[in-house]
């Protein structure tokens, strides 16, 4: 076998013996007289297959690679913030260059007027063109130094806004239709998009008193029919109870216990059941409501009496934060147009009409 092998390669060199895929194949040739055949098969021992494929981890290595933070964001948030104000790293480097220009102009102007004011320099240009050069590049680059740093901090705001509506997207809750905690019943916020408004309401155990019973006994004269009609606007109500601290507590309890004054009639806490989830994951709710509870308290208003409502649209945009009970009344007489549902929600044609 080896002289075999030897004798082809050697042919081979000479250019009498192609090679092919299995081994090396001769046809009957005439070398000085003589037919020469040679077949030598590579061992199947020896044969070797091989196998390309593209790695599966490819699309979980670029989840973990967007997902990854630097400077507090993530290169998907950072790509979403491109993506809404494409030419803000463009205004900011003309106007960060521009500023710049100006400064280094500003220090040349200046030395000029040094040399003007000074005098025994023959190249020196008059102190007046000197001072008004002065005075044009030091009002370029405090302008435009204003105008990058407007711009930075646009881009910062926009990038916290990106951030929280992640989080907030991410806040779980558990449908109060039942008081188990089978997982099957609980969501994310981010799962009721194209699909409900939800409506976060926050506050002490006095506030989440109110809330319950304006949602689950008669008021008025006739039968309260408020979870019907918000049902019916695709709200979604998420109580969330304050502690003495601000701290997002437990809520079923309260929910469930309300206490109804001498007004309240016939209470029932399932009565609202359709349209109500409690908050579940408490600590990233602490995390999400952390910074609009320190803005109402600047403002000097009591979160724990009057609570804060966040109105959530369909497409996950916040609509409006504000003080006190939800105002049912506005969401059920207007909220199709506030939250723009009436006017180019996609999909909704069947409902609304149109093309």
């Amino acid at each position: 076998m080896a002289k075999l092998l030897t004798l082809s390669l050697a042919l081979l060199s000479v250019g009498i013996l192609p090679p092919t895929a299995s081994g090396f194949v001769t046809k009957p040739r005439s070398i000085a007289a003589t037919i020469v055949k040679v077949k030598v098969v590579v061992p199947s021992s020896r044969q070797t297959t091989l196998h390309f494929s593209t790695p599966n981890n490819n699309n979980n290595e670029n989840d973990i690679s967007l997902g990854e933070k630097f400077g507090g964001y993530t290169v998907k948030q950072r790509l979403r913030e491109e993506v809404e104000s494409p030419f803000r790293k463009v205004r900011l480097a003309f106007f960060g260059f521009s500023s710049a220009s100006a400064f280094v102009a500003l220090y040349f102007s200046t030395l000029a007027a040094l040399k003007a004011n000074m005098g025994g320099y023959s190249d020196a240009i008059p102190l007046d063109d000197a001072l008004q050069t002065c005075a044009i590049n030091a009002a370029g680059a405090l302008g435009f130094g204003a105008l990058a740093l407007r711009e930075m901090r646009v881009g910062q705001a926009n990038l916290e806004r990106i951030a929280k509506g992640g989080l907030l997207a991410r806040l779980g809750v558990e449908l109060a239709a039942t008081t188990t905690s089978s997982s099957s019943l609980r969501r994310t916020l981010g799962d009721y998009r194209r699909a409900s408004r939800v409506i976060i309401a926050a506050g002490g155990s006095e506030y989440i008193n109110k809330l319950a019973l304006s949602l689950c006994s008669d008021q008025l004269s006739d039968v309260n029919t408020l979870p019907s009609a918000l049902a019916g606007v695709d709200i979604v109500i998420v109580p969330v109870l304050l502690d003495k601290e601000c701290k997002v507590a437990d809520v079923k309890s309260a929910w469930r216990n309300a206490s109804p004054g001498p007004n309240d009639r016939n209470y029932d806490s399932a009565r609202a059941d359709e349209i109500v989830a409690f908050p579940v994951g408490l600590s990233s709710w602490n995390d999400y409501l952390k910074s609009d509870i320190d803005t109402a308290k600047k403002q000097g208003f009591d979160v724990l009496d009057k609570g804060i409502t966040i109105t959530v649209k369909k497409n996950g945009r916040i609509l409006r934060r504000a003080t006190g009970l939800p105002p049912y009344g506005d969401y059920i007489g207007a909220m199709e147009v506030a939250d723009g549902s009436r006017f180019g929600m996609p999909g909704d044609s069947e409902r609304y009409g149109g093309p």
